[in-house]
């Protein structure tokens, strides 16, 4: 499937995703104590973006998930896992790095748990979603602002990245190629999730699935209306005809989906935020071929009943990704789990409801008719 996309092929339409031959298992070359890639200290920056103020960046009011106040201090440890599945090439990518000050040089950075964690799934090729592996962790940890300021970096890191993709582009046009993000970050006791696209990120909370992120789809209505603002439109299902997605990095090359005034694909993500408590046992971050076969409330129940059994975050995204080749996912597969306890989740004991019991007129009257024939 060479030069074909997740969401975009010759005819508008994806690729079939069953015409694979064997599923290869792929390893990826990060994990918790290894740096996403060796790149290069110099950045590519937009001039415009060298410093973004508050007002720049639009955080969606109503994602702020509150919790009530807690001594509770994450213990973060995360495991990651991924394979091609039935497509012929891999283009998912992930990062976890649960010590991101001590793996990115940060110096008089807090001793709270920092952490941070994504994944890139990339159509067109791989390029995008190895760029915005490498670089956009760097674009947050270089804003002068953060962690003050972490959600505001947060969104201008995204757009920041793809700015600098589409630089880079115009350098090299055989790095054409798109890719959707979904970023999550513990600083103390605060998750933050951004995204862009339909990676998905979920939070089990005393077993229960708490989504920390929104599909964007293209007939999702809020979608729709902003795609028609931006002079887009939605044609069988999919973006201006081509991708089935509505928010992504890279996809410069597409005729009428980016440009210097905007377009119908948007990189501006998503944000949603909580504090998190002792209720809050895992979060599972996920390409959408975990998504395709899992909905979230399975998802989480699968991966308790992984972790209550091993307690391994690494094993436990293994779990989910041969499950979800068990169940026929036609895509590639990422996933990643991130613990915030040692111990195991505790099970659940429901509490048993007093059962009110009452007889109904109707109901007395039969038992009264019944014990009258007894008498007689």
């Amino acid at each position: 499937m060479e030069g074909q996309s997740k969401g975009s092929s010759s005819e508008g339409r994806p690729p079939n995703p069953l015409s694979a031959a064997t599923a290869t298992a792929y390893r990826p070359c990060f994990s918790t104590d290894r740096l996403p890639l060796p790149c290069n200290k110099s950045l590519i920056r937009h001039p415009s973006l060298m410093k973004s103020k508050a007002s720049d960046v639009c955080v969606e009011p109503g994602h702020v998930l509150e919790n009530c106040e807690s001594e509770f201090i994450p213990i973060v440890r995360s495991g990651a896992w991924a394979d091609m599945g039935f497509r012929t090439k891999m283009e998912d990518v992930y990062v976890c790095v649960d010590n991101f000050s001590r793996d990115y040089g940060l110096e008089n950075f807090t001793d709270a748990p920092n952490a941070f964690y994504a994944v890139f799934d990339g159509h067109g090729g791989k390029h995008a979603a190895d760029f915005a592996c490498c670089h956009l962790p760097k674009f947050i940890v270089e804003d002068e602002d953060f962690p003050r300021d972490i959600e505001r970096v947060v969104a201008s890191a995204f757009l920041q990245t793809d700015t600098a993709f589409a630089k880079a582009c115009s350098l090299d046009a055989a790095l054409a190629s798109g890719t959707t993000a979904l970023a999550a970050l513990v600083v103390g006791r605060l998750l933050v999730v951004a995204n862009v696209g339909d990676c998905r990120a979920v939070l089990c909370r005393r077993g229960k699935a708490i989504e920390m992120s929104r599909d964007h789809k293209p007939l999702c209505i809020k979608e729709m209306k902003r795609i028609e603002a931006s002079g887009g439109y939605i044609y069988d299902g999919y973006l201006n005809g081509q991708l089935n997605v509505t928010r992504a990095l890279g996809d410069w090359h597409m005729e009428g989906m980016k440009g210097g005034d905007g377009g119908p694909l948007s990189a501006e993500p998503e944000l949603m935020s909580t504090k998190l408590t002792e209720e809050d046992e895992f979060l599972i971050i996920g390409c959408d071929g975990i998504w395709d076969v899992f909905r979230s409330q399975n998802a989480v129940d699968f991966a308790r009943r992984r972790l209550q059994e091993h307690n391994d975050p690494a094993l436990c995204s293994k779990d989910l990704v041969d499950e979800a080749l068990k169940r026929k996912s036609g895509d590639n597969l990422a996933a990643v789990v991130v613990c915030f306890q040692h111990q195991r989740p505790p099970n659940l004991v429901a509490p048993r409801p007093r059962v009110q019991r009452s007889f109904s007129a109707e109901g007395l009257r039969e038992l009264q008719s019944f014990l009258d024939s007894l008498a007689n």
